[in-house]
């Protein structure tokens, strides 16, 4: 079969790789000259830009919203709601101001309640692969050793000796095939969990916010959409795309819910290098949607929705982590594009709420919310600020070297047909790797979180933990060996496991990996505890793996209850940021965007890009084909036929414009724009048993006997020069939330063009290569 008519994958990318094309030329070109400006678009489809199908932009399985037109639907909403009057209406006032916190405190409530089973299934089933609890097969062996018991309070500690908990064998060999067999059974149960939620984009659908878009009627055959994991990864590369104005259907599903929260069980129970921290997020935006669609206010406008999914996302790192602040701070610099004050009010509802929560169900049996609780007792001199620049540095040289590399592996081994068509070998290959790298080494042997609370531990107190033992030797070769071992293997293992299709997150592997760097730099510094290094490291690491700042220093803060410790972090993180960004720019759910192929608007990064050049918004305006197939000349009675408009209509869903619409003209001047969704509506609802020679009106006053479409035209669609700098151009769309923009000649004002997000989306893409 010819390459470009491959059946498209998870991983078909959408934006092309661009010839360099610069066929631009003046808006004042004779008619019959060549397109004023060439699309962006591969060369299949510039081939097509002059037939009757015409061209088809990239990223046609995605609609997009526009946030200005929701913010006044809302406004008329809103005002019909205040102007009721007497009881009822005051009773719906107060209902219409408060729904927002009761969304966002049930929102943190339903997170907590998944985030605790999830939690205590998985402590239960890692466990599983070295032993059992005798006493109870559905406890893991700290709450068996312990008597921790969740939604219960601390028992006495049972001391060394454990005899409840019985492991499988004493001898290592066949500990280490059981160990391994275990892990193969979890990550195939995981991945084909995963497999379920396995779903095609549409290639055409109506415009209809996140409402599940299904076939159209009268669709034709052989166009596919692009098909993807719905519960794969992390989730978050696609919750920011979704955040940015794009709609990614059944996403936010609950059956996507539960297979996230179980697959993630069995997806870390493995011993792979991946955490549940990532899909906590993911869970938390689908309870976020699912408690919306109760509410109307939220449920039919797409920009309120956001704005209560932003919410909900702080809600995931809260009960990942016990870290509600950090939780909220992480939805704002990481994940939303819109983040205004009245959400960052709600988030701290959201993740206040979540907390409490999630301390009251106690899923690990302490009755803490914080995971990795340190007392160093100690604090640092100023010397030790060099130590800490140089975790900095090492977190950036692993942040940027892994991002380089899982980019490299996700694009070109996973392209091999037997890993991309079967993704649940892929899985059982990396855990078959993962099982036996990291059981021989009693470090790693262990679940990701208890690898960091080991390597945080302090071992001035005298502590017996194995690391204290090990620290309290003379030659301690041997141990250095795992601590060098385990850094390398943690590199290595994260770089080929993130990206596989089962839900994951990058978070905990990262730490891991610091944790043991940091811990191997404080054997040679014998002034303050080693933890403190571990502790620090970790920060570094994922400072360079995802970029974040100021969330990850709270959350670290957070996560140890170390406040003495904040500037440290600080340094760290900061110094990680510097040189990860100097190896690459992008962090890695910004790379995972681009493997994916999700279309994402940064208004930064693209201001950045665009600064760099200096092109005009004419460049974009796409070719003539293409403005004649969504051009309506209206004539002087505002009236236009059925059958034009119908052709118009299917000439948009022929090129699969899910989202574009049609702009209405007179005398070259622009008098509106109509929609394709409310065009779809108002010809085969609304008109359905008109004929197609009937006239339809689309301006002016309606007459009695009319099929009127008027009041579905926007005639106030916002424009730009087209000699404009396309700063002009990215400033609109970036703060403004646009779908569309139409651009006008220069001094005339005669409509020469239209620019739709999607246009812009990959224009900037072609800027990055």
């Amino acid at each position: 079969m010819p390459d470009h008519e491959q059946h498209p994958t998870e991983r078909t990318h959408l934006l092309p790789h661009l010839a360099h094309d610069r066929r631009f030329s003046a808006v004042q070109q004779e008619a019959d000259a060549e397109s004023l400006i060439s699309a962006h678009v591969s060369k299949e489809e510039q081939l097509l830009a002059a037939t009757s199908i015409g061209e088809r932009l990239p990223y046609n399985d995605y609609t997009t919203m526009d946030w200005l037109h929701d913010l006044v639907k809302d406004s008329f909403r809103s005002r019909i709601v205040r102007s009721q009057r007497g009881i009822r209406g005051t009773l719906a006032s107060i209902f219409e101001s408060g729904q927002g916190w009761i969304a966002a405190a049930l929102i943190g409530l339903l997170t907590a309640c998944v985030a605790f089973c999830v939690d205590v299934a998985v402590a239960t089933v890692s466990d599983w692969k070295l032993g059992y609890c005798s006493a109870n097969i559905l406890s893991n062996r700290e709450n068996c050793c312990t008597g921790r018991h969740p939604l219960g309070t601390t028992k006495a500690n049972l001391g060394e000796s454990c005899p409840s908990w019985q492991m499988w064998t004493e001898d290592y060999w066949k500990a280490f095939g059981i160990y391994v067999g275990f892990a193969l059974a979890f990550g195939v149960a995981s991945s084909s969990f995963t497999m379920l939620t396995k779903s095609t984009l549409p290639s055409t659908a109506p415009s209809h916010g996140d409402k599940d878009p299904r076939s159209v009627k009268g669709r034709e055959q052989g166009v596919v959409g692009k098909s993807m994991y719905l519960a794969a990864g992390s989730g978050i590369p696609e919750i920011k795309t979704i955040l940015s104005g794009f709609v990614i259907p059944r996403f936010l599903d609950l059956k996507v819910l539960i297979v996230k929260a179980v697959g993630a069980v069995f997806a870390v129970a493995t011993g792979m290098c991946l955490g549940k921290e990532g899909p906590f997020v993911h869970i938390s935006t689908c309870v976020a949607y699912l408690v919306g669609t109760f509410f109307p206010k939220y449920n039919e406008n797409s920009r309120k929705m956001r704005e209560l999914l932003s919410a909900g996302c702080s809600a995931g790192l809260s009960v990942a982590f016990g870290a509600p602040i950090g939780g909220v701070l992480f939805s704002y610099e990481e994940i939303s594009t819109y983040f205004p004050r009245k959400v960052l009010w709600r988030a701290f509802l959201c993740s206040l709420v979540a907390a409490i929560v999630l301390k009251a169900l106690n899923p690990t049996g302490t009755g803490k919310l914080v995971l990795f609780e340190t007392n160093y007792g100690i604090s640092y001199s100023p010397i030790h600020c060099l130590v800490f620049v140089v975790l900095g540095i090492a977190g950036g040289l692993f942040g940027g070297a892994f991002c380089k590399a899982n980019f490299l592996w996700s694009k070109h081994f996973r392209k091999y047909s037997i890993i991309k068509n079967y993704p649940v070998f892929e899985v059982f290959l990396v855990v078959l790797a993962t099982g036996l790298l990291q059981y021989p080494n009693p470090m790693t042997r262990e679940p990701g979180d208890t690898i960091i609370k080991n390597l945080l531990v302090d071992c001035r107190g005298g502590s017996n933990e194995w690391v204290c033992q090990q620290e309290a030797k003379g030659n301690n070769t041997k141990y250095v060996g795992w601590l060098v071992y385990g850094t390398l293997v943690k590199l290595i293992l994260t770089t080929i496991t993130f990206g596989c299709k089962v839900p994951s997150g990058i978070i905990i592997p990262a730490l891991d990996a610091g944790a043991f760097f940091g811990r191997l730099l404080g054997q040679w510094i014998t002034t303050i505890s080693p933890g403190i290094f571990a502790m620090v490291g970790a920060a570094a690491f994922l400072a360079g793996v995802s970029r974040m700042t100021l969330s990850l220093c709270v959350i670290m803060f957070e996560l140890t209850g170390e406040l003495e410790y904040i500037v440290p972090h600080m340094i760290a993180i900061l110094v990680a940021k510097w040189v990860a960004d100097a190896l690459e720019k992008d962090g890695v759910y910004d790379l995972a965007q681009a493997v994916l192929g999700h279309p994402f608007l940064d208004a930064d990064h693209a201001m950045n890009l665009v600064q760099r050049n200096h092109d005009t918004v004419e460049r974009l305006i796409p070719p003539k084909q293409t403005m004649r197939d969504i051009t309506v000349d209206v004539p002087q009675d505002n009236k236009v036929t059925k059958w034009i408009l119908s052709e118009k209509l299917n000439k948009l869903k022929e090129r699969g414009l899910m989202d574009a619409g049609l702009v209405l003209v007179q005398d070259d001047m622009l008098q509106g724009y109509l929609a394709e969704g409310e065009l779809d509506f108002g010809l085969n609802k609304i008109g359905q048993d008109w004929q197609g020679t009937s006239r339809i009106r689309l301006l002016g006053e309606a007459e009695e006997g009319d099929l009127d479409l008027s009041s579905f035209v926007d005639r106030t669609p916002l424009t730009v020069c087209a000699k404009a700098p396309m700063e002009y151009l990215v400033e609109m769309f970036g703060k403004l939330g646009l779908r569309y923009l139409c651009v006008v000649e220069e001094g005339s004002s005669k409509l020469v063009g239209v620019v739709i997000k999607k246009r812009l989306v990959v224009y900037l893409e072609s800027l990055k290569e």
